[in-house]
């Protein structure tokens, strides 16, 4: 059985992305092999935003070579070929592909997706690196209500 992972950069005043969804501030840590990290995944999970801020708005086969699943109510599957948008039924959608085998998902980017599938019951995991700044303002890592 799967495992949905949320792997997130976290600044030290609790966000994930600043008040326009930059992500400058996140340093790359020449120590962590990303290739092992990502070899640990088949599936992805991103938002819209995410995704956009991902393919600086354009349109990718797959994010990092993964089975893409885009949660979005407003992307038209017909416009993407090689990727999944999930518009509705995205409880469902989760369950079944974590009973299937395989490797992890990664739960990428957005807050928004991540409380959405945590409070569903669908994340197994929540893995948090904080990078040493302090951005004051942005996208939270748990958004409000």
């Amino acid at each position: 059985m799967k495992r949905v992972r949320y792997s997130v950069a976290v600044s030290l005043d609790g966000y994930i992305a600043g008040p326009k969804g930059e992500y400058d501030w996140i340093v790359m840590d020449p120590e962590i092999d990303f290739q092992a990290l990502y070899e640990q995944f088949d599936t992805v999970f991103v938002g819209r935003k995410s995704y956009a801020a991902a393919t600086q708005g354009g349109k990718a086969d797959k994010l990092f070579g993964m089975d893409t699943f885009v949660f979005s109510r407003t992307l038209n599957q017909d416009d993407y070929s090689k990727i999944t948008i999930v518009a509705d039924g995205f409880k469902e959608t989760v369950t079944a592909l974590k009973e299937k085998s395989g490797k992890d998902i990664w739960l990428f980017g957005g807050g928004v997706l991540f409380r959405s599938l945590l409070q569903a019951g669908l994340v197994d995991s929540v893995e948090v690196a904080v990078i040493p700044a302090l951005l004051g303002q942005g996208i939270p890592l748990l958004p409000g209500s």
